[in-house]
This record gives structure tokens, sequence and C-alpha cells, in this order.
């Protein structure tokens, strides 16, 4: 960074703290899409029911959550939705990692232990030795029918222990490997002998007291397992910073505060934000669902289209898929296409594969390095090596649904789907930069 302007290494700096506060605030899909809302009413975004019927107004700032753990938020553009089509960004709210079974708790050898499913594709050794904790949504007994209740627990309330060298020594020669059914259940205390209480019951007054409310009413729960350890900058220069869940809430992040930035947009402008993409987006909530096709639907209606000119304006329409990138890893080399090297803190990556796993083409990635150009933004190319499987985003699924152009770009990231994972201070900024130019396109 030291050939790099003072006046930016201090934005990004400053860009970056609000992302790791972002972060911190999001333990779990539930609490990022209740951070998002936060700062969109803020920003003088109204909130909109699916169960009602909407009005909306050209310059109208709006945005609707589905299922806690997904949320759309929109700006109705100044021009004609039929002259102008639409500016779509898109991203995801969760993140690989661990999951409480419905009967978690039980007790071994006198510890009463969590069992857990993997969700996505984590990285599972990180995930020992660290402080972990819970956080997600409890579901309780209410008057009128269930209420649906957020919560986190700060402290650090389990751990996954590594095995000591002596009875593993062969760990660091062929890295350590964990029995998903047997090795991964959590330690949380140790099991009292004269205890009334069974382990379920145990669990369940935790959750109740967190939440204040009768063990009896708590009806169940969806719980991520979160490292407590904030997020933070690295390195001799702070050149870095490190986080859980980079992928992808920066991408999150990034796509909000460009949003939230735009004033007065002549197309109508979409920042959509899902869940379900570690585990390939089937869902209501996610984006193989029709959350986002049941908005623009409405969008749309309300502009007075009929179906045929609904179309006319998704051929207008360009949308960016925004997730995180492999970045270039010096110990690794041989991991990496040697043409398309994604350095940090070098700008945004467009994202390409022959087979559709990224949904970028010629035209789209053309049109993303313009965007790059007219904000003043580095870029690079990436493509993986063509004797590795390569991952996905919700780029094709996004563009075969909506028949949108999409280009796959993200920000460079290492140590993807770690439970600690670091990326460039400038890199978050440049991704800022790029979106905004795409929303005032």
């Amino acid at each position: 960074m030291s050939s790099t302007p003072t006046s930016l290494i201090d934005t990004a700096h400053a860009t970056a703290r609000t992302l790791l506060d972002f972060i911190d605030a999001s333990p779990s899909p539930w609490h990022a899409v209740a951070r998002t809302e936060e700062d969109l009413r803020a920003h003088g975004f109204t909130p909109l029911d699916e169960t009602q019927r909407w009005q909306l107004s050209a310059g109208g700032r709006y945005y609707v959550v589905r299922g806690g753990s997904s949320i759309i938020a929109f700006v109705i553009g100044t021009r004609p939705l039929l002259e102008s089509g639409l500016r779509i960004v898109s991203a995801h709210t969760d993140s690989p990692g661990l999951r409480l079974k419905p009967h978690a708790a039980h007790v071994a050898d006198g510890l009463l232990r969590l069992g857990v499913e993997v969700y996505g594709g984590p990285i599972l050794a990180t995930f020992t030795d660290r402080d972990l904790s819970l956080a997600g949504r409890v579901v309780v007994r209410g008057a009128t029918g269930p209420s649906l209740r957020r919560v986190r627990f700060e402290q650090a309330l389990l751990r996954l222990p590594n095995l000591a060298i002596h009875m593993n020594r062969d760990v660091n020669e062929h890295g350590l490997k964990l029995n998903r059914q047997n090795e991964l259940p959590l330690l949380l205390a140790l099991a009292a002998g004269n205890d009334a209480q069974s382990p379920d019951e145990r669990l369940r007054q935790l959750l109740a007291d967190a939440i204040a409310c009768e063990q009896r009413d708590i009806l169940s729960w969806e719980l991520a397992v979160h490292d407590v350890q904030a997020g933070a900058f690295w390195g001799a220069d702070k050149a870095f910073i490190a986080s859980r869940q980079l992928d992808n809430l920066a991408s999150c992040h990034a796509a909000l505060a460009a949003l939230v930035a735009t004033p007065d947009p002549d197309a109508t402008c979409i920042a959509a934000f899902f869940d379900h993409e570690e585990v390939g987006s089937e869902s209501a909530t996610g984006a193989g669902g029709s959350f986002i096709g049941d908005v623009l639907a409405r969008i749309a209606g309300q502009a007075g289209l009929d179906a045929e000119d609904r179309q006319r304006c998704l051929s207008r329409s360009f949308f960016i898929s925004a997730d995180m990138a492999h970045a270039y890893h010096p110990s690794f080399p041989s991991a990496y296409e040697p043409a398309h090297k994604a350095m940090v803190n070098a700008g945004p990556v467009i994202k390409s594969n022959a087979n559709q796993r990224y949904a970028t083409n010629a035209e789209t990635a053309a049109r993303f390095i313009l965007l790059c150009e007219r904000a003043g933004v580095p870029y690079q190319q990436y493509a993986h090596r063509s004797d590795l499987s390569c991952g996905s985003t919700i780029g094709p699924t996004l563009a075969a649904q909506l028949g949108i152009s999409c280009v796959d770009v993200g920000a460079p990231l290492w140590a993807m789907h770690s439970i600690r994972e670091s990326a460039g201070v400038l890199d978050h900024t440049y991704m800022i930069q790029a979106l905004s130019a795409h929303f005032a396109s």
C-alpha cells in the first residue's frame, strides 16, 4: 500500500472498520438481515410486507424480508422502468459452518456435548481450539401463535479441543481429519450428576434465559456456531483484515453501502441478499426460490408493465453477482492457474468459467471492466485451474431464472471457508466504488 494515496488508505481503513462492525453484529443470517434493516432504515428505506399490497413511487426507497434471513432492498429510478431496466447486485447472507441438531444436547463420559450438522463446506479443522458460541433464532409459543426471537451468546460457550499430538502423531503430515458424527460434537459443560434437568432441558434453559422466556414455551430453533473473536486489522501497515464470514458478508456490506449512497438513480437499483447459497440455494429464501422473481413482478406491476413489457425491461437490465474470490497464496503456487493470480489489494476480481460455474461471459466482463474504469478502480480476472473442481455462486442460478445478463465478481480472499478468513483493506473500498458506478449507470 506504500504507493497508494494516503487519502485512499485512510478512507479504506475507515470503510473496512464499518465492514468489521457489520460482521461482528451478524453471527447468523438472521442477525445479518436485522443489521441490514437497521442500516436501510437509517437511510430512509421503508419496510414492505409481502402479505400487504404495495404502493411504490418514483424515487422511493424500500426493502422486504423473507424468512428473516433474506432481504431485497431497492430504489425506484426516476426514469420509466421500461426505458432504463434494472441494476441488480446479489450476494448471500449465509456462511459455511456448523448448525445445531434439533436434539443436540447429550452426555458422554461426564461431559455435556452438543451434536452438530455440517452446513455447506467449511474447513472443519479451523473450528478446533477456537472460542465458539451460538447465534440464530428460537421459536417461542405465544398467545396468538409462534413468535420468532433472535438469540446470540456473546461469551465463549463451546469448544472443539484438538487431540494432543502425542495421540495423533501424523497430524502435521496428513492433516487433521474429523469424523462428522463422532468427533464434531462440541463441549458445553460438565455433566452434573445430581442435576434433575436432562441434557435437553439444560440447553433449553440456556436459551430461555437468553431470550427471557419460559423453557416450556420454546418450540424449536435454528442455531449456528460462530467464533466470538471480533474482526481485526493485521499486518505491519494494517493492510489486511481478518474475520469470520467475510464470505460473503463482505459482498453484502459492499452492495448495501453502494445502494444507500446512490442518490436518485435513473434506473431502479436493487440489492438482493439470499440465504442458503452454501447449500445450493433451493429454498423459499434462497436464490433458487421465487423471492427475487416475486419482488421484480410487483415492481413491474406497480410501474404498469404487462408481461411483455416486463420481459423487455429485463432485457435492458444488468446484474452483478458479488461473491468472494480466491486470492493468490504464495505458499501454494501450484493451486492456481499461472496466468490468473488474483492478488490481495489489487481490485475486484472478474470470475470466469467455461462450464458456467460462474455466469460471466465476454460481454458482461467487458461491462464490468468499463464500470471499474469509470470508477477509477483496478480490476483483475480469475479462472480456476483446469484440473481442479471450481466452486459456484448464485450468479448462474439467477441469470438462468431471470434471463438477465450477469457477471460474477468478488473481492480477493485468503482461507475461504475457514472460520477466520483474511482479505485486503483496499479491496473492500474498490468493490463499493465499482458497485456504486453500476447503480449510477
